[in-house]
């Protein structure tokens, strides 16, 4: 019996260029999440989630999916979709598709920031000279803070730039060959931290985990790299802070999101800002569908999916 998946492609022709053929049972309809839904909406078993595309987008007709079995994303994060998410139903994350490129993202922004190269661009159209003396990557103490596959990727990213020292908290702590803190380590660890890559995901324990008081413990002249979620970090304690000259960032989230025009982290000097874009490159099509194929094939297959973060099985 054939069982209904939806796919973010605009015609099936097109999933397929991209995905291949796909594995039997499974049949497909797309599905874009621009106002047109697919009559197949109380069959559907699988929905791959168009990417960049609110949840409650996504989601808004969820009650009618009566078969649904699983939520594919095409994100890291899935703090989002978890208010949607029907008892019973499997909901995969896009772990692993968007390593390389948040990790190279979070290197350029520390770069950008340390180096000065956003005040270069500025000067451009005036045709000002402005050389300064800036911060290199070298030497530095490094802090990831969510050392998981995203973390790892932008410490390797950090070799080749000589720095000091680089140190990893994740939610457990753990020992071996690239050993890792707790998160309750963290307090004590950011007084040495000199550039701060923030990369934990977004939930109840982690909101505004970096706040007042942990901005208030970076050293004078720190740099704090957000590619997680906005609101990982207290934005009232962040425009503070940095308002003062102490400290930098560099975000690619904010909170709120999309960031107001008025609001005041736009002309803060040392704030960088990149509007959320850490997934989005060329690196993203292969992992995506490399991603893609392995899910279908273990749905197809009835095996256990990969990547689950909530619902039977996380």
């Amino acid at each position: 019996m054939a069982r209904r998946i939806w796919l973010p492609y605009p015609d099936v022709a097109a999933a397929e260029t991209a995905l291949g053929p796909l594995p039997e049972p499974l049949v497909a309809d797309c599905f874009l999440a621009e106002g047109t839904w697919p009559d197949s909406i109380a069959e559907v078993e699988l929905v791959v989630a168009p990417y960049m595309h609110p949840a409650p987008v996504v989601m808004e007709r969820v009650g009618e999916m009566a078969s649904l079995r699983a939520v594919q994303l095409l994100s890291a994060g899935y703090d989002n979709f978890l208010p949607f998410l029907p008892d019973g139903v499997q909901l995969c994350n896009a772990s692993g598709v968007h390593d390389a490129s948040t990790a190279e993202l979070a290197v350029s922004l520390a770069l950008t920031s340390n180096r000065h190269l956003d005040t270069y661009a500025r000067n451009m159209p005036s045709g000002t000279w402005g050389n300064d003396f800036a911060t290199s990557l070298a030497d530095r103490r490094v802090l990831i803070v969510g050392y998981g596959r995203i973390g790892a990727a932008i410490e390797q990213r950090l070799a080749g730039f000589e720095v000091g020292s680089v140190t990893r908290v994740a939610r457990r702590g753990r020992t071996g060959e690239v050993p890792v803190h707790p998160i309750e380590d963290l307090p004590a660890l950011l007084p040495n931290a000199e550039v701060v890559f923030v990369i934990t995901p977004l939930t109840p324990a982690t909101e505004h985990l970096i706040g007042a008081a942990e901005l208030a413990a970076l050293p004078d002249g720190a740099l704090l790299v957000n590619v997680a979620r906005g609101r990982v970090v207290d934005t009232d304690a962040l425009v503070a802070e940095t308002a003062s000259g102490r400290i930098r960032a560099a975000l690619d989230v904010t909170d709120p999101e999309p960031l107001p025009a008025e609001h005041p982290l736009w002309r803060t000097p040392g704030v960088f800002i990149s509007p959320h874009v850490g997934g989005q490159s060329t690196a993203f099509y292969p992992r995506m569908q490399r991603l893609l194929r392995e899910q279908l094939a273990r749905f197809a297959a009835g095996q256990p999916l990969v990547n689950v973060v909530a619902g039977p099985g996380a």
